[in-house]
Parts: structure tokens; C-alpha cells; sequence
């Protein structure tokens, strides 16, 4: 399998690409930040060329490192919509310029990775396999609106087009609880964050390992049963 990932970095992307790579996979990916891209290449030497510094929500960018994957790798059959973006805020403290972006990242960036995805396995005349990353916020709400309200989309974007994209794309998606390791998870409030918390029925924190390893089983033929799927990694947080 050869997987496209955003936000592959660090955090749960890098997590994601660890495993497949452990597993025999082929990854390519990108992410934003020319730092946390640095540490990557340093922590995985042999995966110099397979990380590129793009803003998911430069679209013509984004098709363009999208495009250059499919030609390094022989063809994508696996994409993992993983990069996110979350600011902790009340609507009230939102511009027009940063709603715009957090949807975006969070939102248009998969819709149209998803298009392209399809449309290159359409001509490659295989199956493939997309997983999404929603979150409890697009399921339960959050004290930040528009990512509440991205990330719920992000779900109705999920069986959407598991019915569009059918039978030879699984679309499906991970809808993680409150992820420890994460720069996100320093961005909540902490009232929210407590919150959380109280409500996991599992003991221990929950860590961008547990959740990559349920993005990967997805992506994976062991999933090969299951389309339209929101499986919630979140230690039990919020019974829905």
C-alpha cells in the first residue's frame, strides 16, 4: 500500500507514517512547519524525499505535492486526511480570515484530496482506502464552534462519500477523544480538558499510538469489510 498523508510531521500523522513504514508500506506526505520537517528527516533518515513542506489549504500546492506522489510512488492507494487545525477560542474571537482557514484545513482540504484520490484511482483501475480524522468536537460539540462544526463535517464528509466513492474506495473515519500528545491538547481549555478526562471509562491517557494503530487497521485489508465506519478512539470519553 502506498499512502499520501498530511500533517505527517509530527503527532499523530508521524505516528501513522511509523507504522505503515514498519509494515512494509510505502508513505509520502507533507506538513506546514519547515521545523517540525527537519526533526522528521533527522528522526527518519530514510525518508528524506518522502516529506514535503505544503499548507493543506494552498490547494493548487496541495494538488501538485498530491500529483508528485502519485508519479514517486508508482500510484497512491491509501490517503490519510490528518492535518488539523484548532485554536481553543470562543466564536466571538474569530476574524473572517482565520474562520476561512480553519475550514479550510479542516474541511475543504479533505474534500478535495478526497476528489483527487478518487479520481487517480479511477484511473489507475485498483481500490483504495481513505480515513478521515474527525473528533469527539464533531460529535459531542465544542466550546470552539467552527471546529466543532468542521470536524462534524468532516463525518457527514465520511459517508458521504463512502456512498460516492463505492465499491472500489472504503472511505471510513477515526474520531479521536482528547489526544495527550498533541499540541492540541495544549490549546484546550482547561476546563475542557478536565472535562474530558472525567469522562474516559479507560484508565491512562490517550496517545496519538493508540489512535495511528486504529487509522492504520482502516486503511488496511483487515477493514476490508467496512465503509461509511466512524470508529471512536477516545478511551471510552462521552458514550454516544
Amino acid at each position: 500500500m502506498n499512502v499520501f498523508i498530511t500533517g505527517m510531521a509530527s503527532g499523530l500523522g508521524e505516528k501513522i507514517a511509523k507504522i505503515l513504514v514498519q509494515n512494509g508500506h510505502c508513505i509520502y506526505g507533507c506538513d506546514n512547519n519547515e521545523e517540525k520537517i527537519i526533526l522528521f528527516k533527522e528522526k527518519y533518515p530514510d525518508l528524506q524525499n518522502n516529506i514535503v513542506n505544503c499548507d493543506v489549504s494552498n490547494f493548487p500546492k496541495l494538488k501538485a505535492t498530491f500529483e508528485k506522489a502519485c508519479l514517486v510512488t508508482g500510484g497512491i492507494d491509501g490517503l490519510a486526511n490528518n492535518a488539523g487545525m484548532y485554536l481553543g477560542q470562543s466564536f466571538d474571537q474569530y476574524d473572517d480570515v482565520t474562520l476561512d482557514k480553519v475550514i479550510d484545513i479542516n474541511l475543504k482540504a479533505p474534500m478535495k484530496l478526497s476528489l483527487w484520490f478518487a479520481e487517480h484511482i479511477q484511473s489507475l483501475g485498483v481500490t483504495g482506502s481513505i480515513v478521515n480524522v474527525a473528533s469527539v468536537a464533531g460529535e459531542v460539540g465544542s466550546s470552539d464552534a467552527p471546529y466543532g462544526s468542521v470536524k462534524a463535517g468532516v463525518i457527514g464528509l465520511t459517508k458521504s462519500n463512502a456512498m460516492n466513492f463505492a465499491p472500489n474506495i472504503r472511505v471510513n473515519c477515526v474520531s479521536p477523544g482528547l489526544i495527550v500528545d498533541t499540541e492540541i491538547a495544549d490549546a484546550i481549555p482547561d476546563y475542557r480538558y478536565a472535562e474530558y478526562k472525567r469522562q474516559e471509562l479507560l484508565s491512562g491517557d490517550l496517545t496519538t499510538d493508540s489512535v495511528a494503530k486504529t487509522v492504520c487497521f482502516l486503511l488496511s485489508e483487515n477493514a476490508c469489510s467496512m465503509t461509511g465506519a466512524i470508529l471512536r478512539s477516545d478511551n471510552g470519553c462521552y458514550p454516544r
